[in-house]
């Protein structure tokens, strides 16, 4: 584990069982963790991975 994801970790900050690439997102820890409390997954209806998106996401600010 590297000292970033330590430091996170330790802080109580990030949620360890969720990996997110999305960098513009306000719940990405800088690393590749997501820090929302929970996260929402749909649709409903989906039938494979692709069909799916973070219901969570939100866009930060520029």
């Amino acid at each position: 584990m590297n000292s970033n994801n330590e430091k996170c970790c330790k802080s109580g900050e990030v949620n360890q069982g969720i990996t997110c690439d999305v960098k513009n997102c306000v719940y990405h820890s800088g690393d590749c963790y997501c820090t929302a409390n929970k996260i929402e997954v749909g649709p409903s209806f989906a039938s494979a991975s692709s069909d799916t998106a973070c219901v969570t996401f939100k866009q930060k600010n520029s």
